[in-house]
């Protein structure tokens, strides 16, 4: 896991939902790289064309909400998102994107306050999130357990450590 990350924002609105993040239609597709193609066509067709690995997304309330399906998440890791940042998460999103080890920051008000195309860098142990003219905001800081998922690379990786089999 990345501790610093620095990338282009994309921002998106509120309820965006896991049929925006990869559309159902695409869930048929097993194959990784195939997945990474569509992430979020729902809310811009064009998203993978623009992203580059480590990029941001920022969004506004309940980004991830709808579905359980963990192709959402999927394919989030899988395009190689930087950070997701959200006023708020879908809950069972939240977690199987974590699980993953695709870093979430709650972050109060953040979809007010990037514009898309910006350069952040992001610290995803303090939650501190800043541009070029400095810092503008805090994301609420995520738990130890949390943290060690992420730095794990997901929950297989951590529990793979904790059974040696690392």
């Amino acid at each position: 896991m990345e501790k610093i990350v620095t990338g282009k924002a994309f921002v998106f609105g509120t309820n965006i939902d896991t049929d925006q993040i990869y559309p159902g239609r695409f869930v048929e597709l097993t194959d990784v790289e195939d997945v990474a193609k569509h992430a979020m066509e729902g809310a811009d067709p064009d998203f993978t064309k623009k992203f580059q690995p480590g990029d941001i997304i920022v969004a506004g309330t309940n980004f991830g909400c709808g579905s359980s399906r963990e192709h959402a998440a999927i394919t989030l890791k899988a395009v190689g998102v930087g950070a997701v940042l959200a006023e708020s998460f879908g809950r069972i999103f939240y977690r199987n994107a974590i699980n993953l080890g695709v870093p979430l920051l709650v972050c109060p008000g953040i979809g007010r306050l990037v514009k898309n195309g910006e350069t952040l860098t992001v610290d995803v142990v303090s939650g501190t999130v800043s541009n070029a003219a400095g810092e503008i905001a805090q994301a609420q800081p995520m738990s130890e357990y949390v943290m060690n998922i992420l730095a794990s690379g997901g929950i297989k990786g951590l529990i793979r450590a904790q059974l040696g089999k690392a």
